[in-house]
């Protein structure tokens, strides 16, 4: 397989996505993974996904939704200039970091260029730099950075993931595409649920498509839903035999358009996840 940052030769620059098991690293998938061709197999093999490794994996082969599979497979081919010599991974982004986590970090969906292009959530573009410098800076990243799969960084009690796991066009996944993806989320927070002890929801996105995932993982929460702020908090009661109370955390997320105009800074950035260390217990 070409390597994922080796120039492209033959007909492998015109390879739409990398099949599972070829070789990519951190590829959770094999060729006999289970794919997800609609929404109702979605709930189906999320819900019979033995583990989680096993559900990561079937994340990342899902074509449930055309508009998404299109789009994110013609942006591999496509390329931005800077990655013209790369190859993009052009698959779904499952879950990653520690399968046993304190704490949970939630996004809306990978980005065209970084998690489509590097195979890892939040990881190759703005946003995850800001994202990864911050976790390091506060003890729950080992790398200050977030390069590509297979460069060695790990997360220290922290797991991310997505609400939807494909690149949408204009960052806009539609409500039958979340509706589509919430298996999937709902079925990993459920797995990490007896280790969790804080959430943290990356935009107001997050926010709401974390709410129905913990509630179909058994959470009981608040009547009506608070509405997302930089800094709200939420104490949720865990699913039966959880453990203790949990606290959902809402923050800007960490976009250019945010940064850019210092709606979000480092400085604010910290504060959360060092809230969200300390909740965590880690």
């Amino acid at each position: 397989m070409t390597s994922p940052h080796a120039p492209n030769a033959g007909s492998s620059a015109r390879a739409r996505f990398v099949p599972p098991g070829t070789g990519w690293p951190e590829d959770p998938a094999t060729p006999d993974t289970p794919v997800a061709h609609t929404a109702q197999e979605v709930a189906e093999l999320a819900d019979k996904a033995a583990d989680l490794a096993e559900l990561c994996a079937r994340q990342s082969v899902c074509r449930a939704c055309d508009r998404l599979v299109e789009w994110r497979e013609r942006v591999a081919v496509e390329r931005r200039r800077a990655f013209a010599d790369q190859r993009y991974w052009g698959r779904p982004v499952p879950g990653w970091g520690d399968p046993e986590p304190r704490l949970l970090i939630v996004g809306l969906a990978p980005a065209a260029h970084g998690g489509n292009r590097t195979g890892r959530i939040f990881t190759g573009d703005r946003s995850g730099d800001w994202l990864f410098a911050s976790l390091h800076r506060v003890g729950l990243a080992a790398r200050p950075t977030s390069v590509r799969a297979g460069d060695g960084q790990r997360l220290l009690g922290a797991r991310v993931a997505a609400t939807v796991r494909c690149a949408p066009p204009g960052n806009k996944p539609t409500s039958a595409e979340r509706a589509a993806c919430l298996p999937w989320l709902a079925r990993e927070v459920a797995e990490v649920a007896r280790s969790v002890r804080c959430v943290v929801a990356l935009g107001g996105y997050a926010w709401q498509g974390v709410w129905p995932a913990l509630k179909q993982a058994g959470y009981g929460l608040p009547r009506p839903r608070p509405p997302f702020g930089h800094g709200a908090r939420v104490e949720l009661v865990p699913p039966a035999g959880a453990g203790p109370a949990v606290t959902l955390l809402g923050c800007y997320h960490p976009s250019q358009q945010n940064t850019f105009t210092g709606r979000l800074t480092e400085e604010m950035l910290d504060a959360v996840f060092t809230e969200a260390k300390a909740l965590a217990g880690l």
